[in-house]
């Protein structure tokens, strides 16, 4: 696939970075949404494909990105289908890391290096172009205040912000909750995008050990008190396993 087109984990990403603080929204969830996202952008790569609950590869010939390419040799190894929530839920050693630098090699961000309480090294992140995140953010704005139906990446995109807690982040207060509500509501216009979504959010609720149904097909709306509820990263429990990365970053 070419690198004209940014993924859904570098746009999950973008979205995430504070631009006053270089820090990024929700990390522990954060790092859930990027395993998820790197599985919606290898299913329109036509790569993988939902199967109930599960994700089957179909086709295992490389995309050309390296970091989607180790989580589509990581599947097919597996030789079968795997629960989208086992798939997440799994360790993640140093992936938003990975992604970090893969946007500051290619020159999207830059690493500000400091120190916490005077003596441990930290690193963080400022977007060097600000247009690509007015740009991704204006999708989802419009998406928003439209009501028309989004592009499946937007979809996805929208899901999976949605399903880390980045809502807060991008439309706070009281006057941003309606948009927080419309941001949730997009999950169901796109399959794959909402199987993932859900996942991770299952991930969180520590629901990953209980098989779910097949998320609601598109035009109908999550059961009320489901796990489509606004604002999911309240009580998420610690997962230590997706914190560690090679460079140590302030949250």
């Amino acid at each position: 696939m070419g690198r004209s087109r940014r993924t859904i984990p570098e746009e999950l990403l973008l979205l995430a970075l504070d631009p006053t603080t270089g820090t990024t929204a929700q990390p522990q969830s954060l790092d859930l949404g990027l395993a998820g996202a790197q599985l919606v952008e290898l299913a329109l790569a036509g790569r993988i494909a939902p199967d109930g609950d599960r994700i089957a590869v179909v086709v295992p010939r490389p995309t050309g990105d390296p970091t989607l390419d180790c989580a589509l040799e990581l599947l097919r190894r597996r030789g079968a289908p795997v629960r989208a929530v086992h798939w997440i839920g799994g360790p993640r050693l140093g992936l938003r890391q990975t992604y970090l630098s893969h946007l500051e090699r290619c020159g999207m961000v830059h690493a500000v290096a400091g120190q916490m309480c005077g003596v441990l090294p930290t690193t963080r992140y400022q977007a060097t172009d600000t247009e690509i995140s007015r740009e991704i953010r204006a999708r989802l704005d419009s998406a928003i205040r439209t009501g028309v139906p989004p592009d499946p990446r937007t979809a996805a995109l929208a899901a999976l912000a949605h399903a880390v807690g980045l809502g807060k982040h991008l439309y706070p207060g009281n006057e941003g909750r309606s948009s927080r509500s419309r941001l949730r509501d997009l999950i169901r216009h796109d399959p794959m995008g909402g199987l993932v979504a859900h996942a991770v959010m299952d991930v969180q609720n520590g629901a990953a050990a209980q098989p779910r149904r097949s998320p609601a097909p598109a035009g109908r709306q999550a059961p009320a008190g489901g796990r489509g509820a606004p604002e999911p990263a309240r009580g998420v429990p610690a997962q230590p396993h997706h914190g560690s990365m090679a460079r140590a970053v302030a949250h």
